[in-house]
């Protein structure tokens, strides 16, 4: 590489957000580092998303990588690096960015290539995901001695049951694009080159729909966790019911 082709990828943007009307692209853009994230990566990750969830337009969320990945995880250069895991370990951000945020709209994840360790975790927060048929995913964080540390070990089991995420955590083993459809961990597969493209045309159709019932349905199905079962079936009949006022239904 030269050295004008290498001061201008250097100059290129970590985190990338393209506004398609009510439809936002947050591009994770480190193509050189199968779109690892490291500290600076991760902040700004955070705030592309916060950045959506602050504005009105903004409906839905499409979350990708640059090039052929979508993520290999946590930047494991600047973890090795003199200092790295003392910085890691001080950031009041976890390693990845947004996988604390509890966003009221929906994001969905489109998937080329390996998600995996940190980067099945961003995947697996994500509400939907559209991966490709050659993609990839794993625990692969297992090989080199680091945990999970941004849902992993509780988004998973929820998505995908407590013996199939036991078995991708403890193994480390890469599981592939149809076997992830197969137990539910994709929701969609598409062709290779095709997830980003898949993912936009199906967030579009989400947010073609009326927000109010489908954010408040959405909110139901992740409260319900933390509820009994009696509780749960309640909040969702009150606050039904608060929300389908006249006024809000006549814009349903």
């Amino acid at each position: 590489m030269g050295g004008t082709a290498q001061a201008m990828a250097a100059e290129s943007p970590k985190i990338t957000c393209d506004d398609d009307g009510a439809v936002w692209i947050i591009t994770i853009n480190r193509p050189s580092v199968r779109n690892a994230v490291d500290t600076e990566a991760a902040v700004l990750l955070a705030h592309a998303f916060k950045d959506f969830e602050r504005n009105a337009a903004a409906r839905v969320a499409v979350l990708t990588g640059a090039g052929d990945f979508f993520c290999a995880g946590a930047d494991l250069k600047e973890i090795s690096s003199d200092g790295g895991q003392e910085r890691w370990s001080r950031s009041e951000l976890p390693p990845m960015g947004p996988s604390r945020l509890s966003l009221q709209k929906p994001v969905i994840a489109a998937i080329e290539g390996h998600a995996v360790a940190g980067g099945l975790e961003l995947a697996i927060w994500c509400d939907l995901r559209v991966a490709s048929e050659t993609a990839v995913f794993g625990v692969f964080s297992r090989r080199w001695n680091l945990p999970l540390l941004d849902g992993g070990t509780v988004r998973l089991p929820r998505l995908i049951g407590q013996g199939r995420a036991l078995d991708m955590i403890i193994t480390g083993r890469p599981v592939e694009a149809r076997e992830a459809f197969a137990i539910g961990l994709v929701n969609r597969l598409v062709p290779p080159g095709t997830a980003r493209a898949a993912a936009i045309e199906l967030a579009r159709t989400v947010a073609s729909f009326p927000a109010d019932a489908l954010e408040l349905d959405r909110a139901g199905v992740l409260r319900q966790w933390s509820l009994s079962e009696d509780c749960a079936l309640d909040c969702e009949f009150s606050e039904g019911i608060s929300a389908g006022s006249p006024a809000r239904l006549s814009r349903w």
